[in-house]
Parts: C-alpha cells; sequence; structure tokens
C-alpha cells in the first residue's frame, strides 16, 4: 500500500509540474462555465412587461404539468359514476382547413370522461379517454397512465366509457355496446373532495416533428385540435349534479398551447356545441406533465452545461498526454525504474487525472448549473425546475464523465504510446459519436449510437424524465437520452476498464 501511495505522490507531482496540464485543466473549468453564462438562448418570458411572466401549474405530486383542455362539467357530490359514448373524434392542426375531409388526429389527442378535484390548474384528476392513436387509456395525477384496449373510434365503431367514484378511489371502465364493461384501471386520489367536478373533455397536444437538412437538424410543429363528438352522457348513483358548464380551463390568449415564452401561431379555438342529443367538444392543449425539448416547453437545467462537450475534448487530451508524453521523451523509464510495476504506475496515473478531472468537473458543473440558470431567465427562457437530488446527480455526474473519459484516454495513451496517435483515437472512440448522434443522425440510429459508444454516458446530464404518454421528441439535442444515467455511465465505464485492461496487458510484455 505504502508503495502506490509513493506512486501516486509521485505522478500528482508531475502533474501539477506540467504547465500545459494545468493550464489544459483550467481551461476546461473555463469552457464548461463560458458556454454556461454567456448570452445565447433568448425567450420572451418576462420580455413584454407586466403579465408576461412565465410560470406552469405544479401537480399533486410537485411536478410542473400542462393543464389546458376543454371541460363540460358539472358539480357532484358523493359516490357514484359518469358514462358517455365517443361517437367520432376528429383533428386539424394550425393552419389546416377545418373542412378538409380526412383529417389525422394526433396520437395523443384525448376525448373522454374526467373527475377533478377542482377546475383550478393543477388540480388532482382521474379521467379515461380514447385518443388519436393509442386506443383507450386511463390517465390520474398527470403521471399516470394505463393502457385499455388498442383500438381507436369511429363513427362506426364508437367506444363507451365509464368512471365510478367511491370515496377516494376512481375506477375507469370500457364497453363496445354499453352493457358488458372492461375494467380500465383504479386510481387512488389522496384527499379527494366530497364534491368534485366531473364531465367530458377534449384536448389536442402540439404537434412536433424532426427535420434534418445537412449537418443541421432542427424541429416543426404547431397546436393542434381534436373534436370528441360524445352521446347518451349520464350521471347517477348518487352523483347530485344539476346544469352542465362549459370551460376552457387553462387557455389564454399568447403562445402555443399554453407553453411559456413559446413563439410560434395561436392554439386553435376551443367550445362546446350541442348538435341534437350529441355534445362535440373542441379542445387544444394537453393534461400531463410538462416537459422540455422541441415538442415541450423551455429547457432543462441540461441547457446550461452545452459546455461539456469542449471541456471533454480538453479532458481526454489531457488524460491521453498525461501518459504518452513520457513515452514521447523518453522519460517513461525512469518511471519504471523508480517504480518497478508497471501497472502500479498505470492505476496511480488513472487516479492522479481521473481525481483531478472530476474535482474539476465538479466545480465547474455546480458553478454552471446554479448561475447559468440565472443567464438563461434573466434571457426570457422558461427554465424548468428540478429537484435537488436531480441537480446533484447532474453536477455529480458531469464530474464523473469527465473524470471516466479522461481515464479512457489515458488507457488509450498507454496502449498506444504516440500521442497524436492516441489522441485522434480517443477522440475519433469518445467525441465523434456524441457529434454523429447531435447533427447527422437521425432517429433509431442516433439513438443506437448514443447506446453503444461513451457519449452514452451524457445521459448523466439527463435533467427532465421521458413521459411514453406525452408528445416530444425527446432527442439528445434536447437534452434526451436512450439509456438511464447510470446505465449510460456504465457504458463509459466498460469501455475506461477495457482500454486500462488492454493497456495493462501490453505495458507488461513490451519493453518501456
Amino acid at each position: 500500500m505504502s508503495a502506490f501511495v509513493d506512486t501516486l505522490r509521485a505522478e500528482w507531482t508531475k502533474f501539477r509540474t506540467i504547465r500545459g496540464w494545468v493550464i489544459g485543466t483550467v481551461a476546461i473549468v473555463g469552457v464548461i462555465v463560458a458556454f454556461g453564462l454567456m448570452p445565447g438562448m433568448q425567450g420572451s418570458c418576462g420580455k413584454n412587461g407586466p403579465g408576461s411572466e412565465c410560470s406552469l401549474p405544479v401537480g399533486p405530486g410537485g411536478e410542473e404539468v400542462t393543464d389546458t383542455f376543454t371541460f363540460l362539467h358539472q358539480a357532484l357530490t358523493g359516490d357514484g359514476e359518469v358514462i358517455a359514448r365517443v361517437a367520432g373524434m376528429t383533428g386539424i392542426a394550425t393552419g389546416e382547413d377545418p373542412d378538409k375531409p380526412n383529417h389525422t388526429v394526433e396520437p395523443w389527442a384525448k376525448a373522454g370522461l374526467i373527475i377533478r378535484a377542482a377546475t383550478d390548474q393543477g388540480s388532482s384528476y382521474a379521467a379515461v379517454m380514447v385518443t388519436g392513436g393509442h386506443g383507450v387509456r386511463m390517465q390520474y395525477d398527470y403521471t399516470h397512465d394505463v393502457a385499455g384496449s388498442p383500438d381507436g373510434v369511429t363513427a362506426a365503431v364508437p367506444r363507451w366509457l365509464r368512471l365510478t367514484r367511491a370515496g377516494d378511489t376512481v375506477t375507469a371502465a370500457e364497453s363496445v355496446d354499453g352493457d358488458r364493461w372492461t375494467t380500465v384501471g383504479t386510481a387512488r386520489l389522496r384527499g379527494l373532495p366530497p364534491t368534485v367536478e366531473v364531465g367530458l373533455f377534449a384536448t389536442s397536444p402540439q404537434h412536433s416533428e424532426e427535420l434534418h437538412t445537412g449537418l443541421m437538424s432542427g424541429a416543426m410543429g404547431g397546436p393542434t385540435q381534436v373534436t370528441g363528438t360524445f352521446d347518451h352522457l349520464a350521471a347517477r348513483d348518487g352523483w347530485t349534479g344539476a346544469a352542465w358548464h362549459p370551460d376552457v380551463i387553462g387557455h389564454a390568449d399568447g403562445p402555443a398551447n399554453g407553453a411559456p415564452g413559446a413563439e410560434g401561431p395561436p392554439a386553435p379555438a376551443s367550445g362546446v356545441e350541442q348538435v341534437g342529443d350529441a355534445m362535440r367538444l373542441t379542445g387544444s392543449g394537453d393534461i400531463a406533465p410538462a416537459v422540455s425539448g422541441s415538442g415541450g416547453l423551455g429547457v432543462s437545467i441540461t441547457q446550461t452545461l452545452v459546455g461539456t462537450f469542449v471541456g471533454l475534448i480538453l479532458a481526454v487530451v489531457v488524460g491521453t498526454v498525461f501518459v504518452t508524453a513520457e513515452y514521447r521523451r523518453g522519460l517513461v523509464r525512469t518511471t519504471f525504474a523508480a517504480s518497478p510495476g508497471r501497472l502500479r504506475v498505470l492505476a496511480a496515473k488513472a487516479t492522479v487525472v481521473g481525481g483531478v478531472m472530476f474535482v474539476t468537473g465538479l466545480a465547474a458543473a455546480a458553478a454552471t448549473v446554479v448561475f447559468g440558470q440565472r443567464v438563461l431567465r434573466g434571457n426570457g427562457v422558461y427554465v424548468h425546475s428540478a429537484p435537488a437530488g436531480t441537480e446533484v446527480r447532474v453536477v455529480v455526474g458531469t464530474a464523473v464523465l469527465l473524470a471516466v473519459a479522461a481515464i479512457l484516454g489515458l488507457g488509450l495513451g498507454a496502449l498506444l504510446r504516440r500521442g497524436v496517435t492516441a489522441v485522434t483515437t480517443a477522440v475519433l472512440v469518445i467525441v465523434l459519436p456524441y457529434l454523429l448522434a447531435m447533427t447527422v443522425l437521425t432517429g433509431d440510429a442516433a439513438r443506437w449510437l448514443l447506446r453503444v459508444s461513451p457519449a452514452a454516458a451524457f445521459a448523466l446530464q439527463q435533467a427532465s424524465p421521458e413521459y411514453p404518454q406525452v408528445a416530444n421528441l425527446y432527442t439528445p439535442a434536447d437534452g434526451y437520452f436512450p439509456l438511464a444515467p447510470w446505465a449510460g455511465f456504465a457504458v463509459l465505464t466498460a469501455w475506461a476498464a477495457v482500454a486500462l485492461a488492454a493497456a495493462a496487458v501490453t505495458q507488461r510484455r513490451r519493453d518501456a
């Protein structure tokens, strides 16, 4: 143990006395902080006078939510059930002709029944619905989604829906004929008041489409609208409501689909229309967790760490030349003479460069995440709040990303020995996959590369969860990655372990 400590002390002395390595380490902090704090992305939050401040409603679990929909409701007290038949769904996107015969309904457009604690945005709720492309669903309290039958709705094939309340428990069911019912799911809404709002709803999220032109990528889209046609509406078995009231919850003139700071056309008009015994609800928006990204609202704290990419390049270079410089100058023989255990030397070098990069990344990421959010908000950009645990994981994850990437560079340097060759290989292995996934590759190809390459570890910086029931592009450019944070870290660690193992084998077999 003492021999390793002596070797570790010697390697640390080398590192801190070589000016180029120290300058490179300081530069890593500089570029990460500079990219995070420089004026860049702009938004409209708070930039258009009083009333232009941006905020999102908060759901029962403390998460930010989107809560905009058309609602035909009445106040109902006690246990009981509400039933309706969805006889049809049609949809349009902004700019489409409403009289167009074959509209495409957005896959996550929703029309169905809902029970809410109140009409206030962010209120606890349970709903059963027919969607544009995902069949019948039960959703409750924004983050929960339960699948029912996969069939959609047409005028020829309507769908019956039912919600039943018993205390704070709500059960959703569906039927093809109104007689034989199948349970979709059950939700317990803690604290549900005795009197709730119950009725029909319709809403349709923003459409987003990923675009790629040459080396550039982006997104286009806009608000969409759905019209759900309902009949056989009945509230019974203990419900005591009276008149039905139409409302458009959460809708206001301004940004599309209520998106804070979003630019683009206004959402299509919403409302309720009675046609004979049927009710038509036209709605736009969503009832779901709020997400960041091209198809969502604002950005996450990941946006503050855009400089990590450049910092990673510097970390890899420092890690690589920390070993190749000794081979180039012939000093490695002196090192091995002073510390005959070659594996001990390799382990000490990995510990030093990994430790230095971890501390460097920790300081840079902590400063950037804290102050970068202030810069973005000062520029009018909506930044989603993140739990303290998530912020800590993003900061520590960035430090770990730089540390292990530098160790991978060290392993490649010890394996290849030549500085230019080793640096080029390290950049190609670690940096190029990330660059390709961000700018050139699309869809499954980009996601595959971010699963198998060391760039998978950028998932450590993901600050916003993905929700299958929320329409969004979820692209790496928006801070979403195909692997869970620690799974991405495991991929990078595996690459580093293989590189170090190969270097250890070659160091024992080859002359210095």
